[in-house]
């Protein structure tokens, strides 16, 4: 009998970070005392007056199809924030809506790849890159960006893998899993070498864009270098910074003949979002805002709790990021050493499944996103929660021989 499964799909694996989710809930309803760090998910709840209007458009009968690629005053919300807080301008007409930042980065790849063409996805990477460029049907090309490079991508290690082929650049800033940000002249630093290279087009995922600390300026390739705009899709969404990640929108702004070709993978696959979600996301985009600042202040103090505990561990060293709501601690110093039991942590893949066995705390590998060995930890939960998780990490941490 045959393979049931694709030949596409074969050439994937399960998103590691939702798997950590599922064994840590599994694991909860068996009675286990778990403390999941391995979700990407902002602990606070959606605002009152996006959740309202949400309701209100429900009333209204707001409930059949849209537009493929979003209603028309999202669509107007979308190129005002960007005018407004990037100084990007986009007609409506370039603007693109979909179910999640996730299907706007897949719908991209899918309208754009060929078999054979290759994207740059600089590690470590958010885990779902690469596989969405090879179920895309493109070939992914990891480049590393190290530690000591605040795991940032350097301009002669992009220059180095470009070639002919090349389709796309990913760049994530603030970084999952990292935190990592690129400053205004890392960008105009690789933007440099991105005017060497016109076939290759950039994609910029800016979903943590303000999850920033420390008084940090982001800036976006498209702002900071405009004669690449007509070769950048400038991706976001509402889930990190509104606490939407369940209403699943996200959106991108780019040139308009990539948007078209958008728009027509989006008719043959998901249709329109959903609707309800679309006008939630409008008052979500032109509401107030004051509360984001707020928000953040609580995940910096919490970075900055996690980042001191942990590098309080045996054998673990912890950069602190700049962004977003992850650290990405390094377990160089844990390799080769012993549990109480006898199992040996020779990798991070090993540290993760003794610390979760052990210990009860459920975080993700690093060899999930393509830099090992380190493992992430989020921070998207209470001090209190963070705490208890970090006292922990000390204790397995300190156990071994």
């Amino acid at each position: 009998m045959s393979s049931l499964q694709s030949a596409a799909l074969a050439r994937v694996k399960p998103s590691a970070t939702l798997a950590v989710t599922a064994r840590a809930r599994e694991l909860k309803r068996e009675g286990r005392d778990v403390i999941g760090l391995g979700t990407g998910e902002p602990d606070f709840d959606t605002p009152e007056n996006v959740k309202e209007a949400a309701i209100a458009a429900i009333r209204r009968g707001e409930t059949k199809y849209t537009d493929v690629d979003g209603i028309p005053e999202l669509k107007a919300a979308v190129a005002g924030k960007f005018a407004r807080e990037n100084g990007l301008t986009y007609g409506t007409d370039q603007i693109h809506v979909a179910s999640g930042g996730k299907t706007v980065i897949y719908n991209a790849l899918l309208a754009t790849l060929s078999p054979g063409d290759e994207v740059i996805v600089p590690a470590p990477y958010w885990v779902s890159y690469p596989d969405m460029v090879l179920l895309a049907g493109g070939e992914p090309v990891t480049v590393v960006g190290h530690e000591s490079d605040g795991f940032k991508l350097k301009p002669g290690a992009l220059e180095a893998v470009i070639t002919a082929r090349t389709r796309w650049l990913i760049l994530n800033s603030p970084s999952n899993p990292t935190g990592a940000a690129y400053t205004r002249a890392e960008l105009e630093a690789l933007a440099e070498v991105l005017r060497r290279h016109p076939q290759v087009w950039v994609l910029t995922d800016d979903m943590y864009e303000h999850l920033i600390y420390g008084g940090f300026d982001f800036v976006t390739l498209a702002q900071v270098a405009p004669d690449l705009a007509d070769r950048t899709l400038t991706v976001n969404g509402v889930s990190k910074a509104y606490a939407m990640t369940g209403w699943r929108i996200g959106y991108a702004g780019g040139p308009k003949p990539l948007i078209d070709l958008m728009r027509k993978v989006a008719s043959q696959t998901t249709t329109n979002p959903a609707s309800i979600s679309q006008w939630a996301a409008v008052e979500a985009l032109n509401g107030p805002q004051d509360f984001i600042a707020e928000r953040a202040k609580h995940f910096e103090q919490r970075r900055d709790l996690v980042v001191s505990m942990l590098n309080q561990a045996a054998g673990v060293r912890c950069a602190t990021p700049e962004g977003a709501f992850y650290v990405y601690p390094s377990i160089e110093g844990l390799i080769g050493k012993k549990t109480a039991g006898g199992a040996v942590i020779d990798s991070d893949d090993a540290f993760a499944a003794e610390l979760l066995d052990a210990e009860g705390v459920a975080v993700v590998q690093g060899s999930a996103f393509g830099l090992s060995p380190y493992f992430r930890v989020s921070y998207a939960t209470s001090e209190e929660v963070l705490e208890e998780a970090c006292r922990r990490i000390q204790r397995f941490c300190g156990s071994l021989r």
